[in-house]
């Protein structure tokens, strides 16, 4: 069953497993707008990314005043999240020294990230995509991931 809200131009081409559970470019958009007005409302400059099910960026926006640092880092906790289908700040605690994943954070070539800003995203049990947000301090960008989160769910 083919969801009428996804915009296959090319009727040749069914949807990725990500679209047909929701994440389409219209529901990226609106967690997108959903961080974007919440980065707007506590006065912080973000950056936003939304990945499917493969890690793949379905949308991204950054505000004009965020550092050009956030582009990488909103897409590195996006997917930080996917691959470890939990919230980045959750992985801070068991990656210090002398705890049992103690460097974890340098695998990919750095591009983990532990610190607050990547959420995944789930249609019921289903892990779907992830959101990362960055531009502010760790609980800024918890506040605004979360807000941009709770549209999908």
């Amino acid at each position: 069953m083919t969801d009428q809200s996804i915009d296959l131009v090319d009727s040749g081409r069914g949807p990725t497993a990500s679209q047909a559970a929701g994440l389409t470019l219209a529901a990226a958009r609106a967690v997108v707008a959903a961080a974007l007005a919440e980065a707007r409302a506590i006065g912080v400059a973000m950056s936003v990314a939304v990945v499917d099910s493969g890690g793949q960026l379905v949308a991204f926006e950054r505000l004009d005043g965020a550092d050009l640092v956030t582009i990488t880092l909103a897409q590195d906790k996006a997917w930080t999240a996917l691959v470890n289908r939990m919230p980045t700040g959750d992985l801070g605690p068991i990656v210090q020294p002398g705890a049992e994943f103690y460097g974890y954070h340098t695998i990919k070539g750095g591009r983990t990230i532990i610190f607050a800003g990547g959420l995944p995203l789930h249609r019921g049990a289903v892990l779907v995509g992830a959101v990362g947000v960055s531009g502010g301090d760790s609980a800024q960008d918890r506040q605004a991931v979360e807000a941009a989160a709770a549209t999908f769910g």
